[in-house]
């Protein structure tokens, strides 16, 4: 009964394993995505922001000599800081997805290529 086009039962059930599969190791990665921390700094080196994984915020570090500059000064720093932490976290998302779901292209949200 292998008509109507349909994939045969073997290839249903290997299709599922395969899908728990990456289930199971993308709840590992986002376990293990929580536990990073990733840091952005200001082209200056005086701000610091340190990112999980997954985006959380988890601590910001100012130099003391950058509290001397203006306000403008200030928060260019931080958000230079801000972008650097964030592009290390998103990269480190992709690469570990890609590893998991081997390449395939998921169109998972939050992880779309932008090239």
């Amino acid at each position: 009964m292998a008509g109507f086009g349909l994939p045969n039962f073997g290839q249903i059930t290997e299709a599922f394993k395969k899908a728990q599969q990456i289930q199971e190791k993308a709840q590992k990665l986002q376990e293990e995505l929580d536990a990073m921390e990733l840091e952005g700094k200001s082209s200056d080196g005086r701000a610091s922001i340190w990112l999980s994984g997954n985006q959380k915020p988890i601590r910001v570090e100012l130099a003391a000599s950058l509290l001397s500059q203006t306000k403008e000064e200030i928060e260019q720093s931080i958000l230079e800081a801000l972008e650097a932490a964030y592009e290390a976290s998103t990269s480190t998302m992709k690469e570990r997805m890609n590893e998991i779901t081997g390449g395939l292209n998921l169109n998972l949200p939050g992880l779309e290529s932008s090239d």
